[in-house]
């Protein structure tokens, strides 16, 4: 065998063949090297602090001086075009869309206003806006709303904070959701700044410090996509002393007795669910799979050498590259194909326990109105409490289900079962009193329908809250 030096003096060109091949390895690895170097020196910039953020700094601008990529990404949640099948960042008119859920919530604010929520950025303003504050309110309703809450509790105490109105903390809630909520100033560290969630773990003997960080992806947006109930002078509680279910809230809410408002109709003590998107989400598959609400809502981005977690908060239907098929291998129109046809499942159950209760509720009525005694109506006030309660637990969370369909449809399956448990227990009632059945019921394919049968003076209520916003709203945010 001819060695490379006998080769190279009978082919003279295979030294500038070799050489050549030695210039372009060397500047490869030098061009990787000076990426590398480019790289970590960006991400040494990245975490260099150019303002020192104060404690309990409010002002999300504040922060996005430190973390533009973060800030700009957050300013996004201004955009309302997104909507997929049954949600997204555009405002949805649920009562206009499910008009029975106005005689469901009779007797409740409620019944006059229901919006899908919009991004972030609209926190404040979509609750100066909402005709449900055009009742009194307590403060603990801005309890999710803003960066100021952290602050004024931290000056106030949390119960000082729940005992005021939400009139009297109105001048002082001024900016939005954003990064106050999740984020120590100093280390960017999660934390928790609503001390009811480290409360409800407290009181399960978990010491909210030992979560991880992964934890800690879904554990801050916990402090507000729970379920929640006002305690003793509107304390803010989580119901979670017996377990995450409906099931296990649901019998936790009944042993110490609460209950929402006592329905117009009807007159069940009611529960209203708020968003319990955190609870139905650890019944399902992602939880299982330790996929944190960040993971899917929250996904990493990277421009350059730097990673980020990209802050345009929004549903994983309008970022599906980067949300799902990081784990997923199908095509973006297949998985999204698997979504709706979850959600289509669940919604066709949660519109037939609508129709239930909303037809349920009435006939209470008719019960009432026809002599039965409180004797008679006990079980069936029961019965229609639980069913609206477990309905709602899916309804008032968000995702139509897919947080977990399996579990959503289980409980919505309950809700109609004990709705129906209900109207049968009545036609007993009916029968005693002498109450023709079926009765009939009235027209209620509109929003407006159904808020003039349960007595509603809408034209009233929004002039009453056109002149408080007209009174009131300058003076608030002209007072910081």
């Amino acid at each position: 065998m001819k060695s490379i030096r006998e080769i190279s003096e009978k082919k003279p060109w295979v030294n500038w063949v070799l050489f050549f091949a030695t210039v372009i390895i060397v500047f490869v690895i030098g061009l990787f090297a000076a990426t590398i170097i480019e790289r970590r020196s960006e991400a040494q910039l990245y975490f260099q602090m150019v303002e020192p953020i104060p404690e309990w700094e409010p002002d999300n601008e504040v922060w996005g001086v430190n973390f533009p990529r973060q800030y700009e990404s957050y300013k996004k949640t201004l955009d309302t075009t997104f909507q997929s099948k049954y949600y997204g960042s555009v405002m949805i008119d649920y009562l206009e869309r499910y008009p029975e859920m106005v005689v469901m919530w009779a007797g409740y604010a409620f019944s006059r206003d229901y919006n899908q929520g919009r991004g972030h950025y609209y926190s404040v303003k979509d609750v100066h806006n909402t005709l449900r504050t055009g009742v009194p309110q307590p403060a603990t309703c801005w309890t999710c709303k803003s960066t100021d809450v952290p602050r004024l509790m931290n000056e106030m105490g949390p119960s000082e904070f729940y005992a005021h109105t939400w009139a009297e903390m109105g001048p002082e809630i001024q900016n939005p959701i954003g990064c106050q909520d999740c984020h120590d100033p100093n280390t960017m560290n999660l934390r928790i700044t609503r001390p009811a969630l480290a409360e409800a773990f407290e009181r399960q003997g978990i010491d909210i410090n030992d979560a991880t960080r992964q934890e800690m992806r879904s554990l801050v947006c916990a402090q507000c996509h729970v379920e929640y109930y006002f305690g003793e002078d509107n304390y803010l509680i989580f119901p979670w002393d017996e377990g995450f279910s409906a099931d296990e809230m649901e019998y936790y809410k009944d042993r110490v007795g609460h209950t929402d408002w006592v329905h117009a109709l009807s007159r069940a003590p009611m529960l209203k669910a708020q968003h319990p998107d955190y609870e139905l989400y650890k019944t399902g598959i992602h939880a299982q799979r330790d996929v944190s609400c960040a993971d899917c809502h929250m996904p990493y981005k990277r421009e350059g050498g730097i990673k980020f977690t990209d802050h345009h908060l929004r549903s994983p239907l309008d970022n599906i590259e980067n949300s799902c098929m990081v784990c997923h291998r199908q095509s973006e129109a297949t998985l999204q194909a698997n979504v709706y046809d979850q959600q289509n499942r669940v919604s066709e159950l949660r519109r037939i326990a609508e129709r239930n209760l909303a037809r349920v509720h009435i006939e209470a009525k008719h019960a009432w109105d026809a002599g039965a005694n409180e004797e008679e109506m006990e079980d069936i006030l029961q019965l229609i409490r639980h069913s609206q309660w477990r309905w709602d637990w899916v309804a008032a969370a968000n995702a139509m289900g897919f947080h977990s369909s399996s579990e959503a449809l289980r409980v919505l399956a309950t809700s109609i079962q004990k709705a129906q448990e209900a109207s049968i227990k009545l036609t007993s009632v009916f029968n005693r009193y002498g109450v023709e059945y079926p009765i009939e019921m009235p027209d209620l394919s509109t929003k407006e329908k159904a808020q003039e049968y349960i007595g509603l003076d809408m034209e009233k209520i929004r002039e009453e809250k056109e002149e408080f916003l007209e009174k009131t709203l300058p003076q608030w945010l002209g007072s910081i």
